[in-house]
């Protein structure tokens, strides 16, 4: 799978920043993931929060898959964009009161729900409603998923997700109400995990829960271990390992008759089909350091800043001759407005097109305006 970046001379008189989208490499990644998820009997929502483009999500949506949502309006957007509600999911710590009774009218699969606060509420806000909310119990199994601080989930001093000891507290409580369905279980331990070990123990902690479940005469419909497989920022036109993922959870989970997995990936799907297309501004030298400056920032890509992330950066414009180390950075008056330090590029001139690869996931979806800078215009492989 091989990302290609529209040529320079094709721009035209394009506004940079802009973030790009190789419609055929996700194309060529959705492909494989509704391969291996038939195979497997499998279902997969794509996690919105990822990409919410609606180009994207419309692409998305013809392959059949569900969606996986935090909010509202995430929800909304995916039903205009052709998913079904009955095969939407909602998860999030603060779902507001607006929201459920929004996803309640719309009649979604399920509530991926996090604390028993949440699901009295629920109950109560159906029951007025009149309806009955259907519901997952989003579960911490304590696996450590060996990623960044900020994108760890499942240990037990998080905001996330019902802890193990809690749930003979929560199923007590789920007999106390009459407008909430418990159908399933649900699980996210992380984000850009790599490690497929990682993903070995989730499923020895599911099987054991599973088992925990079934003691107390409880069947459990569905079995949602959420999403996290990462991709390879290095390599961008590496695709995400889905064959080796599905396999693992054939091999090691242990699903009871009736039951069926599902699964939430997001970044895996969209990640390596965009980048960030940005334009140098200014080449400034300091004592010791050579500064690329661009017109994209921060604004337009947090992860770096707020991860110390790396993303694969090219100079479209030159891709020979003299070489040289920059520091990559953008304009927002932030010191963190940094992409990438001591990166090796081609010797690099005021006007030269930059591509920020792997960009497709929490690139457009986490663009803001600080400093009142307008959000990019996206453009798709077909547009040039």
């Amino acid at each position: 799978m091989t990302t290609m970046q529209p040529a320079p001379e094709k721009f035209g008189d394009i506004i940079t920043p802009f973030y790009y989208y190789d419609l055929n490499t996700l194309r060529a990644t959705l492909d494989t993931l509704k391969k291996e998820s038939e195979s497997s009997g499998y279902k997969v929502h794509y996690a919105v929060k990822s990409n919410y483009n609606p180009r994207i999500l419309q692409t998305i949506s013809t392959y059949g898959f569900g969606a996986d949502c935090v909010s509202g309006n995430e929800i909304a957007a995916a039903i205009k964009a052709g998913f079904k509600p009955s095969e939407t999911v909602f998860a999030g710590v603060g779902k507001t009161d607006r929201e459920i009774e929004a996803a309640l009218a719309a009649d979604i699969s399920c509530f991926n729900c996090e604390s028993i606060p949440e699901i009295e509420v629920i109950d109560s806000l159906a029951a007025r409603l009149n309806k009955t909310a259907r519901i997952a119990l989003r579960i911490n199994p304590h696996v450590e998923a060996h990623t960044h601080k900020y994108i760890t989930t499942a240990v037990e001093e998080s905001k996330f997700g019902i802890n193990t000891w809690e749930l003979d507290s929560v199923v007590s409580k789920l007999g106390e109400l009459e407008n909430v369905k418990l159908t399933g279980i649900h699980f996210h331990i992380g984000s850009q995990i790599t490690m497929m070990s990682v993903f070995k123990n989730l499923c020895t902690k599911l099987n054991d829960i599973q088992k925990w479940f079934s003691s107390k005469g409880i069947f459990i419909e569905t079995v949602n271990v959420g999403g996290g497989l990462g991709i390879d920022y290095d390599d961008p036109s590496k695709p995400p390992p889905f064959e080796e993922y599905f396999a693992l959870f054939r091999k090691h989970t242990e699903l009871l008759p009736g039951q069926t997995l599902h699964m939430e990936p997001g970044r895996s799907v969209t990640g390596q089909c965009g980048s960030l297309i940005s334009r140098t501004v200014f080449i400034k030298n300091g004592k010791t350091t050579r500064f690329a400056i661009i017109d994209a920032g921060m604004t337009d890509l947090i992860r770096p800043a707020l991860y110390q992330a790396r993303h694969k950066i090219e100079n479209l414009s030159s891709s020979g001759g003299k070489t040289c180390q920059y520091d990559v950075v953008g304009p927002v008056c932030e010191s963190s407005d940094t992409f990438a330090q001591s990166v090796e590029l081609p010797e690099t001139q005021r006007g030269d097109f930059i591509a920020i690869r792997s960009a497709g996931a929490y690139g457009e979806a986490m663009a803001s305006r600080y400093n009142l800078r307008n959000i990019p215009a996206s453009y798709f492989s077909d547009d040039f």
